[in-house]
């Protein structure tokens, strides 16, 4: 018999909002005033949500698999990213159960867009829709999300992979099956 080994992931983002850009969140191109700023597409969510997934499966962050300085991830598509991201998490043989995450913006509205999102996200990932939860709330006015000068982003994720019976509890022996209470005499 195996057992599941469960770990699980979190990750943050934040980008300010920049004139002459695209917003695109989740995954989705949303019409808006201002973009993120940023070095690729600047989508905040999905870079929660990769964060969250290298950092369940002990591979880092974004930031050490796509150098913000690094010519080659200039104005890349964060679905590219999550997905290269969700590659090295099953690279080292773990298995995505789901992920959960909440979009922190004051505009424009996220739960509109939220069933494109996660069409979006589960063919990156590979995963299907119910295994994937989005979620948006505001900052109520408060700080600089709450100012709206740019939006944030968290998520967590679960990994498993199947633990083999002679790995699971080493030196640790089985359990013995009893035939009553421990107690018993």
């Amino acid at each position: 018999m195996t057992i599941p080994a469960i770990r699980t992931g979190i990750g943050y983002d934040v980008h300010a909002f920049a004139a002459g850009r695209d917003l695109v969140l989740g995954g989705v191109r949303i019409d808006h005033d201002r973009g993120l700023a940023g070095h690729s597409d600047a989508d905040v969510l999905l870079h929660a949500m990769a964060d969250a997934l290298l950092g369940a499966a002990g591979r880092g962050d974004i930031g050490q698999h796509f150098p913000p300085g690094d010519p080659t991830f200039a104005g890349a598509d964060s679905l590219v990213l999550l997905a290269t991201a969700a590659g090295l998490v099953r690279a080292a043989g773990w298995t995505i159960g789901n992920i959960d995450a909440t979009v922190i913006a004051e505009a424009p509205k996220v739960n509109p867009h939220v069933p494109a999102m996660r069409a979006a996200i589960g063919r990156a990932l590979g995963l299907d829709g119910d295994a994937i939860g989005i979620k948006a709330t505001t900052n109520e006015g408060m700080g600089f999300v709450g100012r709206g000068e740019g939006i944030a982003a968290l998520a967590v994720t679960i990994v498993y992979r199947d633990v083999p019976p002679s790995i699971q509890n080493p030196g640790v022996p089985a359990a013995r099956p009893t035939g009553g209470s421990p107690c018993a005499s």
